[in-house]
């Protein structure tokens, strides 16, 4: 995916000069206007426009009249000036107006490169900036969601009406597609935004905390709580509490978040009442928590009061369409952090990650990415740039190879395991679990993780068995 970027310039040969080396030369997707007028239509029609070169002397609506118009609408779109003009006040004027750089006519291709380049990396890290001053404020909106017009369509049909309420959701989803964005949006766009929202990962709290982490402590109410702490449900108070990994929840712990969800209050340890709290409760896990009631780890009441609105994310192999956007987000990010003059992927780079199943989802591509652009030695990540990591190297091959067991083993039968090879010999210990972890793979639809909970194994222990395979 090439960087789409603007040329506004009322001559044709100029602007056929521009887009060519913008386009030709440096790779950007090319869009051009004759006039101000012209540009601020193409920039209202497109809103994935990233840079804009703009010419000063233009009939009906010159460059500094559409800069002081485009400020208004795009702050933080970044301009650079291409002018035949080298008055002084007219660089001052359109730097006063916002204009990131300032090049004279005749244009230098390496100067074109080197303006363009500094301009995008400082609009990167500003919408970044503009993204986490967001997050932290609590007002995320789904337009923070890389790809959601595609693959994430119906979950944000649904996240947006759940906004609308205080309605209590439970987000489903395997580890890494972004639950709690999902939930930072959702809180973003209710009444609550603006308001506290506090994150708890109830699987990483020791479980002799999760109480007093929860509900918050006296001073002095057991061993070690030397100072007061109020708890998650009162910091969140007013706003949104997100309980990731809801189903680690230990039981007795379920049964006081039960009370709080029903009597809207809370009982801090070693308190002697009970405490009001006005909080807005999105849950999310990555289980099955219908099996985890039926198998009596968690309380069947409690799950009702979760899943009054479930909401299930895909995960990153069922958005392949989403893949494109998210890589040149990330991209665009890590070059401007890690100050890499990293611009785009190669077509069959492209493909590669396309076609893999990202078992880690979001997050594994994001990594996956920053290894890369770290890693290039070009303005474009090519193959080579992932198959040099040894663990990429093996994802994006051991799908192909999975179904391919070595000459004389057979797959295995889905009711039973064969002991002998069809020569009546004996299989290894080895070579029946391979067999085993094939089976496992088949039932997970080649999803690592789940196979490798199916296993009762960990993720890595499976990766490094199925690496010993390639």
């Amino acid at each position: 995916m090439h960087t789409p970027i603007l040329i506004v310039e009322d001559e044709p040969s100029q602007r056929m000069t521009l887009a060519r080396l913008a386009g030709e030369k440096l790779g950007y997707q090319v869009f051009q206007a004759e006039n101000g007028k012209q540009a601020l239509q193409v920039l209202k029609d497109s809103e994935h426009i990233q840079l804009v070169l703009l010419d000063l002397r233009m009939p009906e609506m010159d460059g500094l009249e559409t800069l002081r118009t485009l400020r208004e609408t795009h702050p933080t779109l970044p301009v650079i000036i291409i002018t035949a003009s080298d008055d002084l006040q007219d660089a001052v004027s359109a730097m006063q107006l916002g204009a990131n750089d300032f090049i004279i006519k005749p244009v230098p291709l390496e100067r074109l490169k080197i303006s363009i380049l500094n301009a995008l990396k400082f609009y990167t890290l500003t919408e970044e900036v503009t993204r986490l001053k967001r997050s932290q404020s609590g007002e995320t909106k789904f337009s923070d969601l890389i790809g959601h017009q595609d693959g994430l369509e119906n979950a944000v049909t649904i996240g947006k009406k759940a906004a609308a309420s205080d309605i209590p959701v439970l987000i489903s989803g395997e580890s890494g597609v972004g639950k709690e964005l999902f939930a930072r949006a959702i809180h973003g766009e209710s009444r609550r935004a603006g308001k506290p929202f506090v994150a708890v990962n109830c699987g990483a709290i020791p479980e002799k905390l999760v109480e007093s982490t929860l509900f918050g402590h006296e001073k002095g109410a057991f061993t070690g709580a030397v100072n007061r702490a109020i708890g998650k449900f009162r910091e969140a108070d007013g706003g949104t509490l997100f309980l990731d990994e809801i189903g680690e929840l230990p039981h007795e712990v379920q049964v006081k978040l039960l009370r709080a969800l029903q009597q809207k209050e809370i009982e801090p340890v070693g308190a002697s009442k009970v405490v009001k709290v006005d909080v807005r409760i999105i849950s999310a896990t990555n289980r099955q928590l219908p099996e985890e009631v039926r198998a009596g780890r968690f309380r069947e009441d409690l799950f009702f009061r979760l899943n009054v609105f479930p909401l299930t994310l895909p995960p990153l192999h069922k958005r392949s369409k989403d893949i494109p956007d998210l890589i040149q987000f990330f991209i665009e990010r890590f070059a401007a952090s890690e100050n890499k003059p990293v611009r785009m992927i190669a077509p069959e780079a492209e493909k590669t990650l396309i076609s893999h199943r990202w078992p880690g989802n979001v997050r594994e591509l994001e990594n996956a990415i920053f290894r890369a652009v770290v890693m290039a030695e070009s303005d474009t990540l090519t193959k080579e740039d992932f198959l040099m990591l040894e663990d990429l190297d093996y994802r994006f091959t051991h799908e192909q190879e999975l179904h391919h067991p070595p000459e004389g083993q057979t797959t295995a039968h889905p009711a039973f395991f064969n002991l002998l090879f069809e020569d009546g010999k004996m299989k290894k210990m080895a070579d029946i679990e391979w067999e085993v972890i094939q089976y496992a793979l088949t039932q997970a639809e080649d999803n690592v993780g789940q196979a490798a909970k199916l296993l009762g194994m960990s993720q890595s222990t499976l990766y490094r068995k199925l690496g010993e395979r390639k």
